[in-house]
């Protein structure tokens, strides 16, 4: 957009002097997949910087919109209209490769790229959360030579306050009130106006917050293992490269990262860390506080209170801060251009990285990106490293993998045992238990010893479907806005009470007494978590719901706060058995767990995705590595109705090499990514039938614009078809490399393709549920 109309729509009279142009990433869902508008700008904005904020006239009607400079722009046509840059903004700027980046997420995941700039501050700090003034008073240099009689109360804050060093200096007034022993701050007024002090006003942010929470251990010796790969890391610290660390659970991966990050803030630079999951940060917090005690931590992330969330990224952009952690939304830190020395991605398989909203972009993908434009190296650290990574440490040469085949000393690799929960239902006379003899007794004697015992079940509530057990009926209760079964959730202790949800629509309605088709008597089926605690709780009356037996799930964890309150109770051992969703199965590093028991390895095996066995075996491998992390080497039971399934088999005997290489193998073949390169399409509409002609007319464009490599497969309905009430319809899109999918979208983009508000464009989508 060049041009600048009045509300009228006419050219204006007496334009306004032109000093330059510039591009505006405004904050509105247009320029898809660009760089911002063309705007022009008056002789007082000419130093208009790259990731200011500006306020421009948007629209025919010249509303004044919010936006982000992104650099210089050529002048339009003469026969243009002209729109001028109506002032700066009064919120924060963006550091110049933050605003680089943004627009290549735009570029890459297909979105807009004003919401980008927007989505990479906070909203505390767009909103100025817990900013306040302080006042501050320092003596006036050149005192007047005749400063006339002095009260008592008067003379007593001068000599407070002359008395203070230069680094006590300037003094809050409260505290010179304080220091001087008086009671009102009329003394001080009186001074200041008759010039013998000067006030200072400063902005500051009033949050008081402490992130650590675990206890750290003591800072170990390096393996020779360990000290090669720091070392190998640490000679591209001033250049960019990407270093894959493969490490079995327990090798010691974050003490490699930790050694080569006290490099880094050994040369001055910043250091940023991301882990998957907000439940990971305090004791990831706590490990960087207490190895670098002279360091601030900074932490980003959304369940932070909001005072604190403004003040962590204010210090991050003062450099007050040279550690900053956080999950996938830490990656846009606003760390000043050119003090960037080490990304560091914890745990880089996670699909956790992956944003499941516009932009659709990817943490991991987004940090490498970041650390290429910094010229600084990634670190990228996985016990089950994604294929994605994978292949590219085996193909690219800017990539370099390394391993840790070995745990660190004092740890035992756990003893796993693969159990056919089928053929232990027969011999446990058709007990429907979610727990089969070989786990109950394992947890009886571990309970029996005093350890502690992780139990992971991949389903939340109390039973996953609801059925009619007549034979000539059958019916499952389904969501009346989703094609998905209801789950049914305990309501407190109600033997029969409770209440069926939909876990994709959040509906929610009573558990019917009998079928609603034919009157006949309904079945609660499938285990999950909730059905687990009872049966916990049932046969080991010992434990104490809540206290040493505690379920963590998002149904039981009602924020943040409870979620590291139980992590640190069950790190105190306080919490004899934790029960919970896949939460549970990363980066808990408790050496009190003897036993780990994964009810069921089946729950995502048989999904329809290409990701499923990766998936699985990644869940598998990490939860079982919880244990052995004391003096003793600890046992991991694994119950599966497949126990000859390739990724379940390969995590138990700990081949992570030989599963990820054969896995490779499968998806070239298959032409699926890592081979290629994927996106979804995904039309969402209400209408049926305007549905499926949203998305058959984007794939007739689609099909004609296809690279040679390009295949384009659908339109064809989503695995789940229907999910709140709107019927959903796909494509899949697949080329030979980026670049080639890169071009095939944006020819789609300039034939208006992606248009439509129903139609979702995911790049390399992560689940195709």
């Amino acid at each position: 957009m060049a041009g600048s109309v009045d509300n009228a729509g006419v050219q204006e009279l007496f334009p306004e002097p032109v000093a330059g142009w510039k591009q505006i990433a405004v904050d509105r869902p247009i320029d898809l997949a660009g760089r911002g508008l063309t705007y022009a700008v008056r002789p007082e904005l000419e130093d208009l910087a790259i990731g200011e904020p500006v306020t421009v006239p948007l629209g025919r009607g010249n509303t004044p919109t919010a936006g982000w400079v992104t650099g210089p722009a050529e002048a339009p046509s003469p026969t243009a209209p002209t729109k001028h840059v109506l002032a700066r903004g009064t919120g924060p700027s963006l550091p110049a490769d933050l605003v680089e980046l943004g627009c290549w997420i735009a570029r890459y995941w297909m979105a807009h790229p004003g919401p980008v700039l927007s989505a990479m501050i906070p909203t505390a700090v767009r909103r100025g959360t817990g900013t306040v003034v302080r006042r501050l008073l320092s003596p006036v240099p050149a005192p007047p030579d005749q400063p006339g009689r002095l009260g008592p109360a008067q003379r007593t804050v001068l000599e407070a306050i002359t008395g203070l060093s230069g680094d006590a200096l300037p003094i809050e007034r409260r505290a010179l009130r304080d220091l001087a022993g008086i009671r009102t701050y009329g003394p001080i007024d009186a001074l200041i106006n008759r010039g013998l002090l000067q006030e200072v006003r400063r902005t500051a942010i009033s949050a008081a917050w402490d992130p650590t929470h675990l206890k750290v251990p003591p800072v170990p010796t390096p393996t020779q293992a360990q000290q090669l790969v720091v070392d190998a890391v640490s000679a591209d610290l001033n250049r960019y490269a990407a270093h894959l660390l493969h490490g079995v659970t327990g090798a010691g991966k974050t003490e490699v990262y930790l050694r080569v990050m006290q490099r880094v803030l050994d040369a001055g630079k910043h250091v940023l860390v991301l882990v998957p999951e907000i439940a990971l940060t305090p004791q990831t917090a706590a490990r960087l506080t207490a190895r670098f005690p002279d360091e601030t931590v900074a932490l980003l992330h959304s369940a932070l209170p909001a005072a604190a969330r403004h003040a962590q990224w204010q210090a991050t952009r003062r450099g007050d801060a040279r550690i900053t952690l956080g999950p996938r939304s830490a990656v846009f830190a606003p760390v000043s251009d050119g003090q960037l020395g080490l990304i560091v991605v914890d745990e880089e398989h996670d699909a956790s990285f992956k944003q499941d909203s516009s932009p659709r972009y990817h943490g991991r993908d987004v940090a490498i990106r970041r650390a290429h434009h910094a010229g600084c190296p990634i670190l990228l650290c996985s016990a089950t490293p994604s294929l994605e990574s994978w292949h590219n440490a085996k193909t690219r040469p800017d990539w370099t993998l390394h391993t840790l085949d070995k745990r660190a000393p004092g740890l035992q690799t756990p003893r796993t045992r693969v159990v056919d929960l089928a053929a232990e239902r027969r011999e446990d006379g058709g007990r429907r238990s979610a727990m089969g003899p070989t786990l109950r007794q394992a947890l009886t004697s571990t309970l029996d010893a005093g350890r502690q015992a992780l139990l992971l079940l991949n389903r939340r509530g109390w039973a996953t479907y609801i059925a009619c057990t007549a034979r000539q009926c059958g019916r499952v209760v389904e969501c009346r806005h989703c094609d998905a079964a209801m789950v049914y959730h305990r309501q407190g202790h109600i033997p029969a009470g409770g209440f069926v949800r939909c876990h994709h629509c959040l509906g929610e309605v009573r558990l019917p007494k009998a079928c609603p088709d034919c009157g006949g008597p309904i079945a609660r089926l499938g285990a999950g978590t909730q059905r687990l605690e009872d049966e916990l709780l049932r046969d080991y009356p010992d434990l104490v719901e809540g206290e040493s037996l505690v379920r963590l799930d998002s149904d039981s964890m009602a924020d943040a706060a409870s979620l590291h309150e139980t992590l640190a109770a069950f790190q105190r051992g306080d919490v004899r058995v934790l029960l919970g969703t896949q939460m549970i199965a990363k980066g808990l590093d408790v050496p009190g767990v003897r036993l780990v028991g994964v009810i069921d390895a089946d729950t995502a095996l048989h999904l329809p995705d290409f990701r499923a066995a990766e998936r699985t075996f990644q869940l598998v491998s990490q939860v079982t590595g919880r244990c052995g992390r004391g003096d003793e080497p600890g046992i991991a039971i694994v119950q599966t109705m497949d126990p000859r399934a390739v990724s379940i088999v390969a995590a138990c005997d700990g081949r992570t090499s030989a599963f990820l290489d054969q896995e490779c193998q499968a998806r070239h073949q298959a032409s699926l990514p890592p081979a290629t390169r994927m996106t979804r399409l995904v039309c969402q509409d209400e209408d049926l039938t305007r549905c499926e002609s949203t998305v058959e007319r984007a794939a007739d464009t689609l099909r004609s614009l296809a690279p040679a490599s390009g295949v384009l497969v659908g339109p064809m309905p989503c695995p789940l078809a229907r999910v709140r009430g709107r019927h959903r319809r796909e494509l899949l899109l697949t080329a030979a490399n980026a670049v080639e999918m890169q071009t095939w979208l944006h020819r789609g983009a300039a034939e208006r393709v992606f248009t439509a508000s129903s139609l979702i464009v995911d790049v390399d989508p992560m689940s195709l549920l």
